[in-house]
């Protein structure tokens, strides 16, 4: 059952303070609801009908005037957390904002439904070393930028990905070759790994330490026509030292 005010929050609000012993008191010095209970804190609560960037600021704002500060807005249909995230996702962006969490839920024939969501809690960020030395990995194995920033429901090109269109470029121009040969060829370690997991089975051993290209292989250089265009070019440079070095 949507709302149709913000105002239509501050009612079952009030109540669920007042049952825990508070006094409430709306709009004092521009802050949507005020409760006070003896000589602690005050509690700041500003409503919104739903989740929304402007809440969220003004939530920020309040922090300046108590630690103990929720924004408040209407359940979504059916429990759902707004936004298409999850509750565990809001949840953690108001901890880390240090902000609580107040939905209230109508109902066409009973009283509205108040729940606290998280509490004004500040909440530290724990870093995690080993996810942020994997982005530092992949972003330094990467010999390009071959994806757009925002893109969904498309293949990107990872570091791996690439190494292995490396590969199956390479076969594909000179013909079945050993993951020595490749080494040698690309500089790339994992070689040896790469061919064998074949994760994308791009590869197909012809014989003891000879892999040729797969029909899936070559529907993949056909497919990433750019990255190999690059690999053309760095040959292509190769053949061009090689040549000069053998003419010196």
């Amino acid at each position: 059952m949507a709302i149709q005010r913000e105002t239509e929050l501050y009612a079952p609000i009030k109540q669920y303070f007042e049952q825990l012993g508070y006094s409430v008191k709306g709009e004092v010095k521009h802050c949507d609801l005020v409760a006070m209970r003896g000589d602690e804190p005050p509690v700041i609560v500003e409503l919104k009908k739903s989740l929304n960037i402007p809440l969220l600021v003004q939530g920020i704002d309040r922090l300046k005037l108590t630690n103990q500060v929720y924004v408040a807005f209407e359940l979504p249909n059916k429990g759902k957390a707004p936004h298409r995230l999850h509750w565990d996702d809001i949840r953690r962006l108001c901890r880390m904002l240090g902000l609580g969490i107040i939905t209230v839920q109508f109902y066409k024939r009973k009283k509205p439904a108040v729940e606290i969501v998280c509490e004004p809690i500040p909440y530290t960020l724990r870093h995690n070393k080993r996810a942020a030395n994997q982005v530092v990995h992949e972003f330094r194995e990467r010999s390009g930028d071959y994806n757009i920033g925002g893109s969904t429901q498309q293949k990107l090109m990872t570091a791996y990905r690439e190494k292995s269109l490396h590969c199956a470029y390479l076969i594909h121009t000179l013909g079945p070759l050993s993951p020595r040969k490749l080494r040698e060829l690309t500089g790339i370690p994992i070689i040896s790994g790469l061919l064998q997991k074949n994760f994308y089975r791009w590869f197909v051993r012809v014989s003891r330490g000879v892999y040729a290209l797969s029909d899936l292989g070559q529907q993949a250089l056909e497919a990433n026509e750019k990255i190999i265009s690059v690999f053309a070019m760095q040959q292509a440079k190769q053949l061009e030292v090689n040549s000069e070095t053998i003419d010196l």
